[in-house]
C-alpha cells in the first residue's frame, strides 16, 4: 500500500506546487490523476519517487518513508517503483529486449549492468513480458522501428521487469491515437489487476479516466478538490476542478468510447467464438 500524509512542495520562489496532499492507495487499486496543467500533478509523481524533493509531508510505500532515506536506501527502494512516462524513456538503438532488460539494472552490479550480462532467470522473465504486452515477435527489432504504442508497451514491460510495488504512470495516451489510448490503459488495468499492484497514472484525458481508472484524484493549485469514484466527476466537480466549461460534450463522448469499447470487446467474443 502506498501512503502520502501533508505531501508539500514549495519551490525556492515561494511557489507552492502541492499543499498538504493525503490519500491512500490500497493494493491494485488504479488511480487516475487528473487536473490543469500546472497544478502539480507532475510534481505529485516526481515526488514520490523523490525525483522531485518534497518539502515537507511522508510518502510510505508498504510502511517505508521515502523522503526520509538516504542515498543506498533510496536506490534500493527506487527500483521497487515502476516508472513508466509520456516520451517512452527507451534506448532507441538497442532492442527491445534489451529496453526491458535494463529495468534489471537496479538489482545487478555495475561491470555485469555495463556488459548487460543478465542471468537466465531475468531473460526467461523478460520474455515472459513481452509475451503478456503483445510483443515477442518484436523482441530483437530496436527501439526506433517500433511505433508509439509498441514502445508505450515496452515502457510497460520494462517497468514489470523492476518487479514494482508500485507504478507510477506519466500521460501514457498523450502521443497515442484514441483506439491505442483505450488499448494501452486496458493493459494497465489488467496487469495491475493480475498483480495486484497499486499505481497512479497522471493523465489529461478526463474520458479515459473515467474509463479505466478505480478512482479519481483531482488537483487544482497544487490541493485535492476531488477524490472519489469516476462516476462523481458532476459537472460541477469538473468546473472546480477546471473552470467553467460546457461538459456536455465530453459527457457525450464518454458515451460513445462506452459504446465503442463495447462492441470492440463483442467483436473479440465472436471471434474467439470461431476458433
Amino acid at each position: 500500500m502506498l501512503r502520502i500524509d501533508g505531501l508539500t512542495k514549495t519551490y525556492k520562489t515561494g511557489d507552492k506546487a502541492l499543499s498538504n496532499v493525503s490519500f491512500d492507495v490500497p493494493q491494485g487499486q488504479v488511480i487516475g490523476l487528473i487536473g490543469p496543467s500546472g497544478a502539480g500533478k507532475s510534481t505529485l509523481i516526481r515526488c514520490i519517487n523523490r525525483l522531485v524533493e518534497p518539502t515537507s509531508g511522508t510518502v510510505r510505500l508498504n510502511d517505508v518513508n521515502l523522503p526520509a532515506l538516504r542515498t543506498g536506501d533510496l536506490r534500493r527502494a527506487r527500483r521497487r517503483i515502476g516508472m513508466i512516462f509520456q516520451e517512452y524513456a527507451l534506448v532507441e538503438r538497442l532492442t527491445v529486449m534489451e529496453n526491458v532488460l535494463s529495468g534489471r539494472l537496479g538489482y545487478i552490479g555495475f561491470w555485469r549492468s555495463f556488459a548487460r550480462r543478465y542471468s537466465s532467470r531475468d531473460i526467461a522473465n523478460a520474455y515472459r513480458l513481452l509475451d503478456r504486452v503483445g510483443l515477442m515477435s518484436h523482441a530483437d527489432k530496436r527501439a526506433d522501428a517500433l511505433s508509439g504504442g509498441q514502445r508505450q508497451r515496452v515502457g510497460i514491460a520494462r517497468a514489470l521487469a523492476q518487479d514494482p510495488e508500485l507504478l507510477l504512470i506519466d500521460e501514457p495516451t498523450a502521443s497515442l491515437d484514441p483506439k491505442t489510448s483505450r488499448q494501452i490503459m486496458r493493459l494497465i488495468v489488467e496487469i495491475c489487476r493480475e498483480r495486484g499492484l497499486p499505481a497512479i497514472i497522471n493523465i489529461h484525458d478526463v474520458v479515459l479516466a473515467q474509463q479505466f481508472s478505480d478512482r479519481i484524484i483531482g488537483l487544482q493549485s497544487g490541493s485535492m478538490v476531488f477524490d472519489g469514484p469516476p462516476s462523481g466527476l458532476t459537472e460541477a466537480v469538473l468546473t472546480k476542478i477546471y473552470g467553467e466549461e460546457d461538459w456536455t460534450a465530453m459527457r457525450k463522448g464518454a458515451a460513445e468510447d462506452a459504446d465503442a469499447e463495447a462492441e470492440e470487446k463483442m467483436q473479440a467474443e465472436k471471434m474467439l467464438r470461431a476458433l
